[in-house]
């Protein structure tokens, strides 16, 4: 989600003083004696842990808005990085027992936000999207940089200036990548559209574009191709139109799924469920033919976007503020990170 304006942060940092320099310790927002949260029912049952992993004292999150899991279980955290934070980093690595590992990514602060892991023969990548900068960069796991794309000045929509004189908005939210290594670009901070481009980072199309009709998007928040069925497809968090949309990858419209009001990502499991962060205050679940299984924590009743700026201790146990990333690690626990100013980081363990 976008950042507060600076004048917000800096009262934020004043009302709060020094309580954010304490380092966050795996389970710590579990009392002692206290059982922690279970959520969900059936084979869709999880033990929430609220702020796992631990992070070094130096680091303070910013909001957390991207998480994955590499093939070694290790879990990526993106987050923007706190004003105050003493290492501005914006990558946080953990092993899956919340230990932490390394930290890199200084160039993302403040524009940190959709994070894509993908295997490339024997090696695995990382896909960043920098909202600030307006770039998509691919990097290895350590952070080193393979190529860049930035302004889609190659797009006839971003190559003719807008009604005030100057070249459209752009600010990239996240992106997906097909099997045939095509990679799609959501816009969804800057003018709604899609841009997809070859492997090498080759233009080839343009489609979507702001609106409520078919075909058409406000805020293509995240965005994710479907292998779970014999045809690759499309599948964008048309947020703003409180939708999902469906596309096949020549950008052509095919239905819309409904019941996520605010769906932020998606990641999918190797048994077919979808994990879908609602940044509404819930976690939803769907099968394999998106139908809902489970809404995880649901808080939307609240004062969400309130409570969001707020210090942790009035964060609600079992209860979700406003989800941005979700992801399945390779047991089926989720991780889920928040749009919140002090960032959080859940895991729900499968029980």
């Amino acid at each position: 989600m976008k950042r507060l304006q600076s004048t917000s942060r800096r009262h934020f940092v004043r009302q709060i003083g020094t309580g954010l320099a304490a380092p966050l310790i795996l389970g710590a927002t579990d009392k002692a004696g206290t059982k922690k949260p279970v959520l969900g029912s059936g084979e869709h049952t999880y033990e929430v842990t609220h702020d796992w992993g631990e992070l070094p004292a130096d680091i303070q999150y910013g909001n957390t808005h991207g998480v994955c899991e590499d093939s070694q279980g290790r879990i990526y955290i993106h987050h923007t990085v706190w004003a105050t934070s003493e290492k501005p980093d914006s990558m946080v690595v953990f092993d899956g027992d919340g230990k932490f590992i390394k930290s890199w990514g200084r160039e993302f602060k403040g524009g940190a936000h959709g994070l894509t892991i993908r295997r490339e023969g024997s090696t695995e990548y990382l896909y960043l999207s920098d909202i600030q900068r307006g770039l998509v960069v691919k990097t290895t796991l350590d952070g080193e940089e393979v190529f860049t794309l930035g302004y889609p000045k190659e797009s006839e929509p971003y190559a003719k200036p807008g009604p005030d004189g100057k070249p459209i908005k752009y600010s990239p939210t996240n992106l997906a990548i097909a099997p045939n290594g095509d990679i799609y670009v959501g816009d969804g901070y800057g003018s709604s559209y899609i841009n997809q481009y070859d492997s090498s980072g080759k233009h080839i199309r343009t489609f979507g574009g702001p609106g409520k009709d078919a075909g058409q998007l406000l805020c293509p928040h995240g965005i994710m191709v479907d292998t779970r069925a014999s045809e690759p497809i499309l599948v964008i968090a048309d947020r703003s139109n409180k939708r999902i949309q469906r596309f096949t990858l020549d950008g052509k419209h095919v239905d819309f799924i409904y019941g996520t009001p605010a769906p932020c990502n998606f990641n999918v499991y190797k048994n077919g469920d979808m994990v879908v962060p609602d940044l509404f205050a819930r976690v939803t679940i769907m099968d394999r033919d998106n139908k809902i299984i489970e809404n995880l924590g649901d808080d939307s009743g609240s004062n969400y976007m309130e409570t969001r700026k707020l210090t942790r201790d009035h964060f609600k146990p079992g209860k979700f503020v406003c989800p941005h990333g979700a992801c399945f690690d390779h047991e089926g626990n989720i991780y889920v990170v928040e749009w919140v100013e002090v960032g959080r980081v859940s895991k729900l363990r499968k029980v």
